[in-house]
This record gives structure tokens, C-alpha cells and sequence, in this order.
């Protein structure tokens, strides 16, 4: 099971990432990472449902709700364009600081 502060710290670049590609609600985002992580990520309902409300609040994301044919209502979340510009420079900061580690441990695998 991962550090649950690393899934906290990684949140907003998963949700982001996966908005990007379409719109989702949010047992969708929860099974979706879960199977890209081959279940290694089991980020729970909880955790998530804050996240996309600070998102939504913070103007990354949008949301609407849509009719289903079987069974209730379900609220659909999208990315906006300043969301699209957030993931952008999250994704560039995720590049570096995942570099900047794997040298790091490599180094200290080998001098230690």
C-alpha cells in the first residue's frame, strides 16, 4: 500500500490527468486510477470527493449533472482551460522533482 501523503500530494496532477482525457464522475475517477495503478493506488471516496471540490472552487474543474437511464443521477466532472494550464506546469514540475529523486536514490544506492 502506498504513503497515504504521497497519494494526498499527487491528487490534483491524477485527477487532472485523467479529466484531460474526458469527462468522468467520480467512482469512475476512483476505479480508473485504481486499474492504470494496477490497484496499487486505492484512493478512497473520501479522499477524493474534497479534492474535486477544492478543484472545482479553485476554477480547475467543472461540473454537471447527467440523466441516466437505470439508477440516480450522476454528477460528471470536466477540466477547464485553466485546469488544462495547471496539469501543463504540474506535469513539467512532476518531470523534474521525479528526475531530481530517481538521481538522488540511484546515487545514494550506489554510495551507500
Amino acid at each position: 500500500m502506498l504513503n497515504r501523503e504521497l497519494v494526498k500530494g499527487s491528487t490534483v496532477i491524477l485527477v487532472l490527468t485523467l479529466l484531460n482525457e474526458r469527462p468522468m464522475y467520480g467512482y469512475e475517477l476512483v476505479k480508473e486510477m485504481g486499474s492504470r495503478s494496477g490497484n496499487e493506488l486505492q484512493m478512497k471516496e473520501g479522499t477524493l470527493y474534497p479534492s474535486l471540490h477544492k478543484l472545482e472552487r479553485q476554477g480547475y474543474i467543472s461540473s454537471y449533472w447527467e440523466k441516466q437511464e437505470k439508477g440516480p443521477d450522476r454528477k460528471y466532472y470536466r477540466i477547464t482551460d485553466e485546469g488544462k494550464e495547471v496539469l501543463a506546469e504540474r506535469t513539467k514540475e512532476w518531470s523534474v522533482f521525479s528526475a531530481m529523486m530517481d538521481r538522488i536514490l540511484k546515487w545514494s544506492g550506489q554510495n551507500g
